[in-house]
């Protein structure tokens, strides 16, 4: 529904860790009217440049708190709501190179009818 809104204009940066850029990342907002709770994401699919990102270098961040794709499977208790900006890194040691870049991002959402988990 909301898919070409799902990366957050001007969010695209490298990542580091003291001196080192250990990746990148970018803002990305959920493709859906109502919020989700973290266990309904299936998955986060990137690419940049044409490439695949592979699933295991993605982590997502909300509210401060970070998982990696698969921890989201198994997380009851925290929701990505609508209008929410959250942070998808990706491990990529060096990160981006200088200049523009082509980036595209799916998100896969088990949609659930109720708005809490049973």
């Amino acid at each position: 529904m909301y898919d070409k809104h799902i990366i957050f204009p001007g969010s695209v940066r490298n990542t580091q860790e003291g001196s080192a850029v250990t990746g990148w990342q970018l803002g990305a907002r959920l493709p859906y009217y109502r919020g989700q709770i973290l266990s309904a994401v299936e998955d986060v699919a990137l690419t940049i440049d044409g490439e695949k990102v592979p699933r295991e270098n993605v982590r997502f961040t909300v509210r401060g708190k970070t998982w990696t794709l698969d921890e989201l499977e198994t997380t009851y208790d925290e929701r990505w709501e609508f209008g929410e900006v959250a942070e998808i890194s990706v491990l990529q040691p060096g990160g981006l190179t200088p200049g523009e870049h082509t980036v595209s991002a799916a998100v896969q959402l088990r949609i659930s009818y109720l708005p809490w988990s049973p």
